[in-house]
């Protein structure tokens, strides 16, 4: 037996995917100890899955230095915090018929795999708070980002009463108190994105543009590139595909090619997928194709984990956290 994540990783984990998991940790620490910084980017439903429990201590011990996530994963972290005892595990969620389902949605629960969402505990308890925000920052012309928001929001206490699990395991909160920088491209598909559409919608917020997206992110991320890769090389550690990947890493190849800025490609690169390389799926795609996109370099550190990221996330971050 062993005594810690590191040496246990190391005696047991030596072939296919449990290996590239070692390597990816152990270049990781190499980074850093390097002077490097790490983005992390989060699709699925990573929060939902609790990743607060290790994400939140990486945080506060500077191992991950920004975040871009998916609307999803920034509200879903929120909503568990102030909502945990509500949720509903369904294990048996691979044999759930129609009919089941359907009672689900009678109950407000939003099934996410095997976990449902509560509506009104979090969903609604979280619109409330932030809602008054939002009009607001409207009746004062004021413009913020969705993370920054959400920052308000925690920091401000008005949730602290709701809070229904240790908030040392909630990454947003961790985030909130570093300010840390976050992009969540795409935002509008995500519950809270719907909500404001929907007040929007309603005149309850009169300017469409009080909350600062999309482009916005884009330009802001190209200012925060430049300015810390000029300091130190960034990492870019990729949890799943889609958008909260695939927005971010492009600002280097945006920069270089649109911009002609001469600004370094990113200097290292993992990311963990359960699909496998296919035709044309973007999260099965090799890191080596971003060499041809000007992402990464041939010398560029680079990993691929095809395996859940519930599960090996969590192992890395320990491992990291063991440096």
């Amino acid at each position: 037996m062993t005594d810690n994540i590191r040496s246990f990783a190391r005696r047991h984990f030596l072939h296919f995917n449990a290996a590239s998991l070692v390597d990816a940790a152990d270049a990781y620490c190499a980074h850093l100890d390097r002077g490097g910084i790490m983005l992390l980017s989060m699709a699925g439903a990573m929060s939902t899955a609790e990743l607060g429990i290790s994400l939140a201590e990486m945080i506060r011990r500077d191992k991950v230095h920004a975040i871009s996530c998916t609307g999803a994963n920034l509200e879903e972290d929120v909503f568990n915090l102030v909502a945990h005892r509500h949720y509903v595990r369904v294990p048996h969620y691979r044999h759930l018929t129609p009919d089941d389902e359907r009672k689900l949605l009678e109950r407000h629960l939003n099934r996410v795999t095997d976990t449902c969402i509560p509506e009104e505990e979090a969903i609604r308890r979280v619109e409330g708070g932030i809602l008054e925000l939002w009009r607001n920052a409207d009746a004062k012309g004021e413009r913020l980002f969705p993370h920054e928001f959400l920052y308000r929001l925690l920091l401000s206490g008005e949730l602290d009463k709701y809070h229904q699990i240790d908030p040392a395991n909630s990454w947003m909160l961790a985030a909130a108190r570093k300010n840390l920088p976050i992009v969540v491209p795409g935002w509008e598909d995500s519950t809270l994105g719907n909500i404001y559409a929907s007040h929007v919608l309603r005149g309850g917020v009169k300017n469409v543009h009080t909350v600062r997206t999309g482009i916005e992110y884009m330009a802001w991320l190209a200012d925060w590139y430049r300015r810390t890769a000029a300091a130190a090389a960034i990492g870019f550690f990729q949890i799943g595909g889609g958008i909260a990947g695939d927005f971010t890493i492009c600002v280097v190849p945006m920069l270089r090619q649109d911009m002609e800025e001469d600004v370094p490609l990113w200097g290292y690169f993992c990311q963990i997928s359960d699909s496998t390389t296919s035709y044309g799926g973007y999260s099965g795609a090799v890191p080596n194709e971003k060499i041809t996109w000007e992402k990464l370099a041939p010398d560029t550190p680079k990993f691929i984990i095809e395996s859940d990221a519930a599960i090996v996330a969590p192992l890395v971050f320990s491992y990291v956290m063991e440096q």
